[in-house]
Protein backbone atom coordinates (compact mmCIF):
# COMPACT_ATOMS: atom_id res chain seq x y z
CA UNK A 1 0.00 0.00 0.00
CA UNK A 2 3.05 2.40 -0.61
CA UNK A 3 1.68 5.17 -2.60
CA UNK A 4 3.71 8.27 -4.26
CA UNK A 5 3.04 11.23 -3.31
CA UNK A 6 1.86 12.02 -7.23
CA UNK A 7 -0.73 9.59 -7.40
CA UNK A 8 -2.16 11.37 -4.43
CA UNK A 9 -1.99 14.32 -5.89
CA UNK A 10 -3.37 12.88 -9.27
CA UNK A 11 -6.19 12.07 -6.87
CA UNK A 12 -6.53 14.91 -5.06
CA UNK A 13 -6.89 16.82 -8.59
CA UNK A 14 -9.39 13.97 -10.47
CA UNK A 15 -11.70 14.96 -7.01
CA UNK A 16 -12.36 18.25 -7.79
CA UNK A 17 -12.92 17.94 -11.55
CA UNK A 18 -15.30 15.38 -10.73
CA UNK A 19 -16.81 18.00 -8.08
CA UNK A 20 -16.28 20.75 -10.77
CA UNK A 21 -19.05 18.65 -13.47
CA UNK A 22 -22.67 20.09 -13.76
CA UNK A 23 -25.60 17.89 -15.37
CA UNK A 24 -28.71 20.50 -14.91
CA UNK A 25 -30.35 19.09 -17.91
CA UNK A 26 -32.73 16.26 -17.62
CA UNK A 27 -31.36 14.05 -20.48
CA UNK A 28 -31.36 10.02 -20.46
CA UNK A 29 -29.11 8.71 -18.53
CA UNK A 30 -28.44 12.10 -16.32
CA UNK A 31 -29.84 10.53 -13.37
CA UNK A 32 -27.26 7.88 -13.63
CA UNK A 33 -24.15 10.08 -14.18
CA UNK A 34 -25.29 12.23 -11.06
CA UNK A 35 -25.36 8.91 -9.33
CA UNK A 36 -21.74 8.47 -10.63
CA UNK A 37 -20.19 11.34 -9.81
CA UNK A 38 -21.94 11.23 -6.39
CA UNK A 39 -20.48 7.85 -5.32
CA UNK A 40 -17.09 8.90 -7.12
CA UNK A 41 -16.31 12.21 -4.76
CA UNK A 42 -17.47 9.57 -1.87
CA UNK A 43 -15.11 7.24 -2.67
CA UNK A 44 -12.42 9.47 -3.35
CA UNK A 45 -13.03 11.42 -0.16
CA UNK A 46 -14.50 9.25 2.23
CA UNK A 47 -12.55 6.14 1.64
CA UNK A 48 -9.69 5.89 -1.17
CA UNK A 49 -7.61 8.57 -0.54
CA UNK A 50 -8.17 8.80 2.75
CA UNK A 51 -6.90 4.68 3.17
CA UNK A 52 -4.03 5.80 0.41
CA UNK A 53 -2.88 8.25 3.12
CA UNK A 54 -3.27 6.49 5.83
CA UNK A 55 -2.76 2.08 5.04
CA UNK A 56 -2.91 1.43 8.82
CA UNK A 57 -5.64 3.31 9.93
CA UNK A 58 -8.33 -0.13 11.03
CA UNK A 59 -10.69 -1.52 8.88
CA UNK A 60 -14.31 -0.15 8.34
CA UNK A 61 -16.97 -2.85 7.97
CA UNK A 62 -20.03 -0.99 7.10
CA UNK A 63 -23.24 -3.03 7.52
CA UNK A 64 -25.68 -2.06 5.06
CA UNK A 65 -29.04 -3.34 3.85
CA UNK A 66 -32.45 -3.22 3.23
CA UNK A 67 -35.19 -2.23 5.61
CA UNK A 68 -36.12 -4.53 8.29
CA UNK A 69 -33.20 -7.01 7.54
CA UNK A 70 -31.74 -6.89 11.28
CA UNK A 71 -28.59 -4.65 10.70
CA UNK A 72 -28.63 -3.15 14.25
CA UNK A 73 -29.21 -6.93 15.59
CA UNK A 74 -26.20 -7.96 13.74
CA UNK A 75 -24.11 -5.08 15.16
CA UNK A 76 -25.25 -5.13 18.46
CA UNK A 77 -24.58 -9.08 18.49
CA UNK A 78 -21.07 -8.43 16.86
CA UNK A 79 -20.24 -5.98 19.90
CA UNK A 80 -21.69 -7.99 22.89
CA UNK A 81 -23.48 -5.14 23.77
CA UNK A 82 -26.52 -2.74 22.67
CA UNK A 83 -24.58 0.18 21.02
CA UNK A 84 -27.44 0.86 18.17
CA UNK A 85 -30.90 0.70 17.91
CA UNK A 86 -33.66 0.28 15.02
CA UNK A 87 -36.21 2.60 15.00
CA UNK A 88 -39.88 1.64 16.05
CA UNK A 89 -41.22 2.96 12.62
CA UNK A 90 -39.93 1.39 8.93
CA UNK A 91 -38.19 2.12 7.36
CA UNK A 92 -35.64 3.04 10.05
CA UNK A 93 -34.36 6.61 10.01
CA UNK A 94 -31.40 6.32 12.87
CA UNK A 95 -28.76 8.13 13.09
CA UNK A 96 -25.80 5.96 11.64
CA UNK A 97 -23.57 4.89 14.44
CA UNK A 98 -19.78 3.61 14.12
CA UNK A 99 -17.94 1.26 16.62
CA UNK A 100 -14.43 0.54 17.28
CA UNK A 101 -12.04 -0.03 20.04
CA UNK A 102 -10.98 2.71 22.44
CA UNK A 103 -7.45 2.12 21.13
CA UNK A 104 -8.77 3.64 17.45
CA UNK A 105 -11.09 6.23 18.83
CA UNK A 106 -8.61 8.68 17.52
CA UNK A 107 -8.71 7.79 14.01
CA UNK A 108 -12.74 8.47 13.83
CA UNK A 109 -12.82 11.05 15.96
CA UNK A 110 -11.59 13.46 13.04
CA UNK A 111 -12.65 14.25 9.45
CA UNK A 112 -10.08 11.47 7.97
CA UNK A 113 -13.52 9.77 6.82
CA UNK A 114 -17.11 10.76 6.61
CA UNK A 115 -15.47 14.61 7.01
CA UNK A 116 -19.09 16.01 6.18
CA UNK A 117 -20.49 14.36 9.29
CA UNK A 118 -20.44 15.71 12.59
CA UNK A 119 -19.16 13.80 15.21
CA UNK A 120 -21.04 12.86 18.03
CA UNK A 121 -18.95 10.34 20.77
CA UNK A 122 -20.51 8.45 23.53
CA UNK A 123 -18.23 6.31 25.68
CA UNK A 124 -19.08 3.20 26.23
CA UNK A 125 -21.79 2.67 28.47
CA UNK A 126 -23.34 -0.20 30.72
CA UNK A 127 -26.72 -1.65 29.98
CA UNK A 128 -28.04 0.25 33.27
CA UNK A 129 -27.33 3.41 31.97
CA UNK A 130 -28.59 3.38 28.41
CA UNK A 131 -32.17 1.96 30.04
CA UNK A 132 -32.34 4.36 32.11
CA UNK A 133 -31.36 6.85 29.50
CA UNK A 134 -34.06 5.37 27.24
CA UNK A 135 -36.82 5.57 29.91
CA UNK A 136 -35.67 10.05 29.81
CA UNK A 137 -36.64 9.52 26.29
CA UNK A 138 -33.61 10.95 25.03
CA UNK A 139 -31.96 7.77 23.65
CA UNK A 140 -30.41 7.50 20.80
CA UNK A 141 -33.86 6.64 18.70
CA UNK A 142 -33.65 10.55 18.38
CA UNK A 143 -32.27 11.35 14.80
CA UNK A 144 -29.83 14.02 14.65
CA UNK A 145 -29.14 15.22 11.01
CA UNK A 146 -25.46 15.24 9.69
CA UNK A 147 -24.37 13.40 12.84
CA UNK A 148 -22.24 10.39 13.24
CA UNK A 149 -22.13 8.43 16.64
CA UNK A 150 -19.13 6.93 17.34
CA UNK A 151 -19.40 4.81 20.19
CA UNK A 152 -16.39 2.24 21.32
CA UNK A 153 -16.23 -1.10 22.66
CA UNK A 154 -13.84 -2.91 24.37
CA UNK A 155 -14.79 -6.59 23.15
CA UNK A 156 -13.98 -5.38 19.43
CA UNK A 157 -10.83 -6.22 18.08
CA UNK A 158 -8.46 -3.17 17.60
CA UNK A 159 -8.59 -2.45 13.78
CA UNK A 160 -11.73 -3.16 13.23
CA UNK A 161 -14.87 -0.59 13.21
CA UNK A 162 -18.05 -1.39 12.38
CA UNK A 163 -20.68 0.42 11.09
CA UNK A 164 -24.36 0.18 11.37
CA UNK A 165 -25.84 2.50 8.13
CA UNK A 166 -29.43 3.85 7.21
CA UNK A 167 -31.88 1.60 5.17
CA UNK A 168 -30.87 1.87 1.74
CA UNK A 169 -34.15 1.95 1.05
CA UNK A 170 -35.52 4.73 3.28
CA UNK A 171 -38.74 6.24 2.26
CA UNK A 172 -36.34 9.23 3.41
CA UNK A 173 -34.33 10.24 0.57
CA UNK A 174 -31.67 12.08 2.55
CA UNK A 175 -30.98 8.59 4.22
CA UNK A 176 -30.49 6.69 1.39
CA UNK A 177 -28.03 9.00 -0.20
CA UNK A 178 -26.42 8.76 3.20
CA UNK A 179 -26.57 5.23 3.41
CA UNK A 180 -24.75 5.56 0.46
CA UNK A 181 -22.29 6.84 0.73
CA UNK A 182 -21.64 5.38 4.03
CA UNK A 183 -20.81 1.97 1.91
CA UNK A 184 -18.25 4.52 -0.43
CA UNK A 185 -16.38 5.06 2.84
CA UNK A 186 -16.26 1.03 3.70
CA UNK A 187 -12.86 -1.11 3.60
CA UNK A 188 -15.86 -4.35 3.96
CA UNK A 189 -19.25 -4.33 2.58
CA UNK A 190 -21.48 -6.39 4.86
CA UNK A 191 -24.51 -6.81 3.22
CA UNK A 192 -27.62 -7.61 4.98
CA UNK A 193 -30.44 -9.63 4.15
CA UNK A 194 -32.86 -11.81 4.97
CA UNK A 195 -34.81 -15.07 3.93
CA UNK A 196 -37.98 -13.42 2.62
CA UNK A 197 -36.26 -10.82 0.81
CA UNK A 198 -33.00 -12.34 -0.44
CA UNK A 199 -34.48 -11.71 -4.32
CA UNK A 200 -35.65 -8.26 -4.02
CA UNK A 201 -34.30 -5.89 -6.20
CA UNK A 202 -32.65 -3.36 -3.36
CA UNK A 203 -29.82 -6.19 -2.06
CA UNK A 204 -28.94 -7.09 -5.51
CA UNK A 205 -28.84 -3.84 -6.47
CA UNK A 206 -26.06 -3.39 -3.84
CA UNK A 207 -24.69 -6.71 -4.38
CA UNK A 208 -23.97 -5.34 -8.36
CA UNK A 209 -22.33 -2.52 -7.40
CA UNK A 210 -20.12 -4.13 -5.33
CA UNK A 211 -18.91 -6.20 -7.53
CA UNK A 212 -18.60 -3.39 -10.13
CA UNK A 213 -16.37 -1.38 -7.90
CA UNK A 214 -14.50 -4.64 -6.98
CA UNK A 215 -14.49 -4.13 -3.17
CA UNK A 216 -14.26 -6.67 -0.73
CA UNK A 217 -17.71 -7.97 -0.01
CA UNK A 218 -19.46 -9.93 2.66
CA UNK A 219 -23.02 -11.16 2.60
CA UNK A 220 -25.28 -12.15 5.41
CA UNK A 221 -28.40 -14.08 4.84
CA UNK A 222 -30.46 -13.82 8.13
CA UNK A 223 -33.22 -14.21 10.13
CA UNK A 224 -33.19 -18.12 8.29
CA UNK A 225 -36.12 -20.64 10.26
CA UNK A 226 -34.28 -23.92 10.57
CA UNK A 227 -36.71 -25.89 8.77
CA UNK A 228 -35.63 -24.05 5.44
CA UNK A 229 -32.46 -23.07 6.46
CA UNK A 230 -30.75 -25.54 3.83
CA UNK A 231 -32.75 -25.12 0.82
CA UNK A 232 -32.64 -21.23 1.28
CA UNK A 233 -29.03 -21.21 1.51
CA UNK A 234 -28.82 -23.08 -1.52
CA UNK A 235 -30.93 -21.06 -3.62
CA UNK A 236 -29.21 -18.22 -2.41
CA UNK A 237 -25.95 -19.48 -3.64
CA UNK A 238 -27.51 -20.28 -6.80
CA UNK A 239 -28.51 -16.56 -7.46
CA UNK A 240 -24.69 -15.38 -6.43
CA UNK A 241 -23.04 -17.98 -8.93
CA UNK A 242 -25.11 -17.04 -10.95
CA UNK A 243 -24.71 -13.22 -10.66
CA UNK A 244 -20.44 -13.97 -10.34
CA UNK A 245 -20.34 -13.40 -7.16
CA UNK A 246 -20.25 -17.10 -5.75
CA UNK A 247 -16.66 -16.72 -3.85
CA UNK A 248 -18.13 -14.13 -1.65
CA UNK A 249 -17.73 -15.41 1.64
CA UNK A 250 -21.44 -16.25 3.01
CA UNK A 251 -22.97 -16.23 6.42
CA UNK A 252 -25.91 -17.64 7.44
CA UNK A 253 -28.08 -16.36 11.04
CA UNK A 254 -31.00 -18.23 11.84
CA UNK A 255 -34.31 -17.03 13.03
CA UNK A 256 -34.57 -16.78 16.86
CA UNK A 257 -36.36 -14.94 19.43
CA UNK A 258 -33.69 -12.55 19.66
CA UNK A 259 -34.34 -11.68 16.38
CA UNK A 260 -37.71 -9.95 16.67
CA UNK A 261 -36.38 -7.33 19.29
CA UNK A 262 -36.31 -4.91 16.81
CA UNK A 263 -32.61 -4.21 17.20
CA UNK A 264 -32.83 -4.47 20.93
CA UNK A 265 -32.62 -8.14 21.43
CA UNK A 266 -28.80 -9.69 21.25
CA UNK A 267 -28.17 -12.88 19.46
CA UNK A 268 -26.52 -15.83 20.81
CA UNK A 269 -22.76 -15.61 20.54
CA UNK A 270 -22.46 -18.78 18.19
CA UNK A 271 -25.02 -17.02 15.82
CA UNK A 272 -22.51 -14.43 14.72
CA UNK A 273 -19.42 -16.23 15.75
CA UNK A 274 -18.10 -17.45 12.32
CA UNK A 275 -18.88 -13.77 10.93
CA UNK A 276 -16.55 -12.31 13.52
CA UNK A 277 -13.90 -14.92 13.57
CA UNK A 278 -13.61 -13.75 9.59
CA UNK A 279 -13.57 -9.87 10.07
CA UNK A 280 -11.26 -10.71 13.23
CA UNK A 281 -8.83 -13.02 10.70
CA UNK A 282 -9.00 -9.86 8.10
CA UNK A 283 -7.08 -7.74 11.11
CA UNK A 284 -5.14 -9.65 12.68
CA UNK A 285 -3.60 -11.59 9.90
CA UNK A 286 -1.43 -9.30 7.93
CA UNK A 287 -1.80 -11.40 5.00
CA UNK A 288 -5.34 -11.19 4.91
CA UNK A 289 -5.72 -7.37 6.10
CA UNK A 290 -3.71 -6.82 3.44
CA UNK A 291 -5.63 -8.67 1.01
CA UNK A 292 -9.02 -6.82 2.01
CA UNK A 293 -7.28 -3.14 1.93
CA UNK A 294 -5.76 -3.75 -1.37
CA UNK A 295 -8.66 -5.39 -3.39
CA UNK A 296 -11.33 -2.49 -2.56
CA UNK A 297 -8.68 0.22 -2.81
CA UNK A 298 -7.91 -1.55 -6.15
CA UNK A 299 -10.95 -1.79 -7.25
CA UNK A 300 -12.20 1.38 -6.97
CA UNK A 301 -9.14 2.40 -9.15
CA UNK A 302 -10.38 -0.01 -11.80
CA UNK A 303 -13.97 1.35 -11.68
CA UNK A 304 -12.20 4.78 -12.94
CA UNK A 305 -11.58 3.22 -15.64
CA UNK A 306 -14.95 2.74 -16.89
CA UNK A 307 -16.69 5.39 -14.50
CA UNK A 308 -14.53 8.62 -15.39
CA UNK A 309 -15.51 8.12 -19.03
CA UNK A 310 -19.18 7.74 -18.87
CA UNK A 311 -19.39 10.86 -16.97
CA UNK A 312 -17.27 12.56 -19.34
CA UNK A 313 -19.63 11.64 -22.19
CA UNK A 314 -22.64 12.52 -19.98
CA UNK A 315 -20.82 16.15 -19.39
CA UNK A 316 -20.30 16.06 -22.97
CA UNK A 317 -24.34 14.99 -23.73
CA UNK A 318 -24.94 18.29 -21.46
CA UNK A 319 -22.72 20.28 -23.43
CA UNK A 320 -24.34 19.45 -26.61
CA UNK A 321 -27.85 19.70 -25.36
CA UNK A 322 -26.57 23.69 -24.33
CA UNK A 323 -25.25 23.83 -28.07
CA UNK A 324 -28.56 22.76 -29.49
CA UNK A 325 -30.75 25.23 -27.23
CA UNK A 326 -28.52 28.16 -27.62
CA UNK A 327 -28.29 27.46 -31.18
CA UNK A 328 -32.03 27.36 -31.08
CA UNK A 329 -32.22 30.95 -29.73
CA UNK A 330 -29.43 32.58 -31.44
CA UNK A 331 -31.28 31.29 -35.20
CA UNK A 332 -34.65 32.63 -34.30
CA UNK A 333 -32.74 35.99 -33.65
CA UNK A 334 -30.81 36.14 -36.48
CA UNK A 335 -33.89 35.29 -38.69
CA UNK A 336 -35.82 37.85 -37.14
CA UNK A 337 -33.08 40.48 -37.12
CA UNK A 338 -33.06 39.60 -40.94
CA UNK A 339 -36.37 39.81 -41.39
CA UNK A 340 -36.94 43.25 -39.55
CA UNK A 341 -34.04 44.64 -42.14
CA UNK A 342 -36.02 43.79 -45.11
CA UNK A 343 -39.42 44.97 -43.94
CA UNK A 344 -36.99 48.69 -43.06
CA UNK A 345 -36.04 48.58 -47.22
CA UNK A 346 -39.47 47.85 -48.13
CA UNK A 347 -40.85 50.67 -45.86
CA UNK A 348 -43.25 49.04 -43.92
CA UNK A 349 -42.40 51.00 -41.25
CA UNK A 350 -43.79 53.85 -42.91
CA UNK A 351 -47.56 52.47 -42.95
CA UNK A 352 -50.64 52.66 -40.58
CA UNK A 353 -50.64 55.68 -38.42
CA UNK A 354 -47.20 56.73 -39.67
CA UNK A 355 -48.43 56.85 -43.48
CA UNK A 356 -51.13 58.78 -42.50
CA UNK A 357 -49.27 61.55 -40.45
CA UNK A 358 -46.30 61.09 -43.67
CA UNK A 359 -48.67 62.21 -46.42
CA UNK A 360 -50.60 64.77 -43.85
CA UNK A 361 -47.04 66.60 -43.38
CA UNK A 362 -46.59 68.96 -43.12
CA UNK A 363 -49.68 70.47 -43.72
CA UNK A 364 -52.08 68.25 -41.39
CA UNK A 365 -49.47 66.82 -39.23
CA UNK A 366 -46.85 68.28 -37.23
CA UNK A 367 -43.21 67.32 -37.23
CA UNK A 368 -43.40 65.72 -33.74
CA UNK A 369 -46.49 63.49 -34.26
CA UNK A 370 -44.61 62.24 -37.63
CA UNK A 371 -41.78 61.65 -35.36
CA UNK A 372 -44.11 59.66 -32.18
CA UNK A 373 -45.94 57.92 -35.02
CA UNK A 374 -43.04 56.42 -36.79
CA UNK A 375 -41.21 55.57 -33.10
CA UNK A 376 -44.53 53.58 -32.11
CA UNK A 377 -44.89 52.07 -35.81
CA UNK A 378 -40.75 51.07 -35.52
CA UNK A 379 -41.44 49.65 -31.70
CA UNK A 380 -44.94 47.46 -32.95
CA UNK A 381 -41.99 46.29 -35.92
CA UNK A 382 -39.37 44.94 -33.14
CA UNK A 383 -42.17 43.67 -30.91
CA UNK A 384 -43.60 41.51 -33.54
CA UNK A 385 -40.14 40.35 -33.93
CA UNK A 386 -38.81 39.55 -30.71
CA UNK A 387 -42.58 37.69 -30.01
CA UNK A 388 -41.61 35.46 -33.49
CA UNK A 389 -38.39 34.82 -32.65
CA UNK A 390 -39.47 33.44 -29.01
CA UNK A 391 -42.30 31.32 -30.71
CA UNK A 392 -39.51 29.55 -33.08
CA UNK A 393 -37.46 29.24 -29.64
CA UNK A 394 -40.53 27.34 -28.01
CA UNK A 395 -41.53 25.55 -30.90
CA UNK A 396 -37.73 23.94 -31.30
CA UNK A 397 -37.14 23.63 -27.04
CA UNK A 398 -40.51 21.74 -26.53
CA UNK A 399 -39.07 19.01 -28.81
CA UNK A 400 -35.76 19.38 -26.57
CA UNK A 401 -35.77 16.94 -23.28
CA UNK A 402 -32.96 19.47 -21.88
CA UNK A 403 -35.47 22.50 -22.02
CA UNK A 404 -37.45 21.49 -19.51
CA UNK A 405 -34.34 23.01 -17.07
CA UNK A 406 -34.87 26.13 -18.56
CA UNK A 407 -37.89 26.41 -20.40
CA UNK A 408 -39.60 30.04 -19.58
CA UNK A 409 -42.95 30.36 -17.96
CA UNK A 410 -44.23 32.32 -20.99
CA UNK A 411 -44.40 35.53 -22.55
CA UNK A 412 -42.38 38.58 -21.22
CA UNK A 413 -45.05 41.29 -20.12
CA UNK A 414 -42.00 43.84 -19.59
CA UNK A 415 -40.43 43.34 -23.09
CA UNK A 416 -42.74 45.69 -25.11
CA UNK A 417 -41.46 48.51 -22.13
CA UNK A 418 -38.00 47.36 -23.00
CA UNK A 419 -38.61 47.89 -26.55
CA UNK A 420 -40.29 51.12 -26.25
CA UNK A 421 -37.38 52.70 -23.88
CA UNK A 422 -34.28 51.41 -26.64
CA UNK A 423 -36.71 53.44 -29.47
CA UNK A 424 -37.29 56.39 -27.94
CA UNK A 425 -33.07 56.43 -26.68
CA UNK A 426 -32.76 56.22 -30.40
CA UNK A 427 -35.73 58.97 -31.51
CA UNK A 428 -33.61 61.60 -28.74
CA UNK A 429 -29.92 60.51 -30.41
CA UNK A 430 -31.64 60.89 -33.54
CA UNK A 431 -33.05 64.52 -32.56
CA UNK A 432 -29.71 65.51 -31.14
CA UNK A 433 -27.83 64.82 -34.28
CA UNK A 434 -30.26 66.84 -36.36
CA UNK A 435 -29.81 70.24 -33.98
CA UNK A 436 -26.10 69.47 -34.22
CA UNK A 437 -26.48 69.54 -37.95
CA UNK A 438 -28.51 72.12 -38.19
CA UNK A 439 -26.19 74.70 -35.66
CA UNK A 440 -23.19 74.13 -38.25
CA UNK A 441 -25.23 75.52 -41.48
CA UNK A 442 -23.96 78.78 -42.50
CA UNK A 443 -27.54 80.33 -42.60
CA UNK A 444 -29.13 83.28 -42.06
CA UNK A 445 -32.41 81.16 -41.36
CA UNK A 446 -31.58 77.62 -40.27
CA UNK A 447 -34.68 75.06 -40.11
CA UNK A 448 -36.38 73.86 -37.13
CA UNK A 449 -33.61 70.86 -35.91
CA UNK A 450 -37.29 68.86 -34.98
CA UNK A 451 -38.15 69.35 -39.03
CA UNK A 452 -34.35 67.49 -39.91
CA UNK A 453 -35.15 64.95 -37.42
CA UNK A 454 -38.88 63.77 -38.56
CA UNK A 455 -37.49 63.92 -42.02
CA UNK A 456 -34.92 62.08 -41.32
CA UNK A 457 -36.64 59.20 -39.57
CA UNK A 458 -38.97 58.83 -42.74
CA UNK A 459 -36.40 58.41 -45.22
CA UNK A 460 -34.26 55.77 -42.90
CA UNK A 461 -37.53 53.90 -42.06
CA UNK A 462 -39.68 54.73 -44.84
CA UNK A 463 -37.56 52.50 -48.22
CA UNK A 464 -39.38 53.18 -50.84
CA UNK A 465 -42.43 54.89 -49.54
CA UNK A 466 -40.73 58.08 -48.44
CA UNK A 467 -38.46 58.67 -51.51
CA UNK A 468 -39.11 62.34 -51.18
CA UNK A 469 -38.28 62.44 -47.27
CA UNK A 470 -34.49 62.80 -48.56
CA UNK A 471 -34.95 65.38 -51.45
CA UNK A 472 -36.55 67.48 -48.55
CA UNK A 473 -34.43 66.96 -46.52
CA UNK A 474 -31.59 68.00 -48.84
CA UNK A 475 -33.85 71.25 -49.46
CA UNK A 476 -33.81 72.28 -45.93
CA UNK A 477 -29.77 71.23 -45.12
CA UNK A 478 -28.06 70.59 -48.63
CA UNK A 479 -27.14 67.72 -50.41
CA UNK A 480 -24.10 67.16 -48.88
CA UNK A 481 -25.63 67.72 -45.25
CA UNK A 482 -29.01 65.37 -46.30
CA UNK A 483 -25.97 62.56 -47.17
CA UNK A 484 -23.92 63.01 -43.98
CA UNK A 485 -26.97 62.50 -41.96
CA UNK A 486 -28.40 59.76 -43.58
CA UNK A 487 -25.54 58.04 -42.97
CA UNK A 488 -24.79 58.52 -39.67
CA UNK A 489 -28.64 58.40 -39.22
CA UNK A 490 -28.47 54.60 -40.58
CA UNK A 491 -25.77 53.10 -38.60
CA UNK A 492 -27.88 54.49 -35.57
CA UNK A 493 -30.71 52.52 -36.82
CA UNK A 494 -28.89 49.53 -37.51
CA UNK A 495 -27.25 50.11 -33.94
CA UNK A 496 -30.27 50.20 -31.90
CA UNK A 497 -31.94 47.41 -33.78
CA UNK A 498 -29.39 45.48 -32.96
CA UNK A 499 -28.96 46.39 -29.60
CA UNK A 500 -32.97 45.80 -29.19
CA UNK A 501 -32.37 41.73 -29.99
CA UNK A 502 -29.26 41.13 -28.90
CA UNK A 503 -30.79 42.35 -24.99
CA UNK A 504 -33.92 40.47 -25.87
CA UNK A 505 -31.80 37.33 -27.09
CA UNK A 506 -29.23 37.35 -24.12
CA UNK A 507 -32.15 37.66 -21.70
CA UNK A 508 -33.89 34.48 -22.84
CA UNK A 509 -30.05 32.84 -22.85
CA UNK A 510 -29.45 33.93 -19.56
CA UNK A 511 -31.23 30.69 -18.11
CA UNK A 512 -29.41 28.86 -20.02
CA UNK A 513 -26.03 31.21 -19.34
CA UNK A 514 -26.42 30.83 -15.64
CA UNK A 515 -26.39 26.88 -15.89
CA UNK A 516 -22.17 27.54 -16.65
CA UNK A 517 -22.30 24.16 -19.20
CA UNK A 518 -19.27 24.21 -21.00
CA UNK A 519 -16.83 21.53 -22.81
CA UNK A 520 -14.16 22.06 -20.64
CA UNK A 521 -14.88 19.76 -17.98
CA UNK A 522 -14.95 16.46 -20.57
CA UNK A 523 -11.54 17.22 -21.13
CA UNK A 524 -10.39 17.70 -18.08
CA UNK A 525 -11.73 14.76 -16.44
CA UNK A 526 -10.52 12.73 -19.24
CA UNK A 527 -7.03 14.66 -18.88
CA UNK A 528 -7.36 13.74 -14.76
CA UNK A 529 -8.23 10.50 -15.20
CA UNK A 530 -4.82 10.33 -17.56
CA UNK A 531 -3.08 11.33 -14.89
CA UNK A 532 -3.95 9.38 -12.73
CA UNK A 533 -3.43 5.99 -14.60
CA UNK A 534 0.30 7.26 -15.52
CA UNK A 535 1.11 7.39 -11.56
CA UNK A 536 -0.53 4.71 -10.67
Amino acid sequence: MDVRPQLLDALSALRDRVAAVRLPFPLPGAPRARQTRVELLAQLDDYLVPRLRAPEAPLLAVIGGSTGAGKSTLVNSLVGRRVTEAGVLRPTTRTPVLVCHPDDHHWFAGQRVLPQLTRVWLPERCEEEREDQDARGDGSEEQESGVLRVETSASLPAGLALLDAPDIDSLVSANRVLAAELLCAADIWVMVTTASRYADAVPWHLLRTAKEYGVTLVTVLDRVPHQVVGEVSRQYAALLTRAGLGAVPRFTVPELPESAGGGNGLLPSTAVAPLLEWLTHRVRDPAARQQAVARTACGVMDSLNARMPELAGAVAAQYAASVRLTGAVENAYAKEGARVRGRLESGAVLSGDALTRWRAHPADATDGELLESLVDSLTALLQCAVAAADEQVRAVWGAEPAARAVVPAGPDPESGERIGLVVRRWRRVLEELAEEEVRELERPAAPDPEAVAALLAASLLGGRRARSAGERLAERIGAQGALRLRDRGGELVTTYIERVLHAERDRRLAPLDALDVTPEPQAELIAALSVTKKER
